[in-house]
């Protein structure tokens, strides 16, 4: 008799670690995804923090010409920090040649500037001069708003396109109102100076290279 239950005490002992294999390995495998999970929980913040570091503001040197929607070309004079408080800020010097005028631009607020165009966005822009003018049949109020905010907006074909549209192909002040003509001079003034960076060379070359695509003083142009 006692032999019997040593066989069956033995068997019971056997089921029970079995039992606890089971029961380790299935702990282990339900174990093994929650750290999985708390792992790539770790890495969504370093994914974000590289997205953020590929959208980073272009920065610009002192010499490099930029663009200020609200005033056209202009020329990073220098690149200054001064401190507000206990705040360090790094900001740009513009220097706006036709309106004689200097902007200070904070470099984390550089949103509104752009590089001047390349040389083939310029070619782009004498093609636009040379298209047919489009003819609008709105109210000249509604139409000069219009002209207004393209000229504005700093977009280099937004300019050719005023300027085409407007041109009258004559210098005859009679011909325009005076608002469009302040507004034509205005688009052209902010072409011709960014062809005059792009290109790099002298005004009087520019405006021949504009007028000839305007059509303006043929006479002139022929003789």
């Amino acid at each position: 008799m006692p032999k019997k239950r040593k066989v069956k005490k033995v068997k019971k002992v056997k089921r029970v670690k079995k039992v606890k294999k089971i029961l380790l390995k299935k702990t282990k495998i339900e174990e093994a995804p929650k750290k999985q999970t708390s792992h790539n929980q770790e890495e969504k913040p370093e994914i974000k923090k590289i997205k953020k570091q590929a959208t980073e503001k272009k920065q610009y040197s002192v010499k490099d010409f930029v663009v200020y929607p609200k005033h056209g070309v202009g020329k990073i004079t220098a690149v200054e920090k001064a401190k507000i408080g206990q705040i360090e800020i790094q900001f740009y010097k513009i220097f706006i040649e036709k309106e004689k005028l200097t902007l200070t631009v904070p470099i984390n607020q550089q949103s509104n500037l752009r590089p001047i165009s390349s040389v083939n966005q310029i070619n782009k822009c004498v093609s636009i001069l040379k298209t047919k003018p489009k003819i609008k049949r709105t109210m000249w109020s509604r139409r000069a708003q219009e002209y207004d905010q393209k000229i504005n907006s700093g977009k280099i074909y937004d300019l050719a396109e005023v300027v085409k549209d407007l041109n009258k192909n004559t210098d005859i002040i009679a011909d325009q109102s005076y608002s469009e003509r302040q507004l034509f001079e205005k688009a052209y003034d902010r072409l011709k100076s960014e062809f005059e960076a792009v290109l790099k060379t002298t005004p009087e070359e520019v405006q021949k290279k504009m007028d000839k695509a305007l059509g303006r003083n043929k006479n002139l142009l022929e003789g």
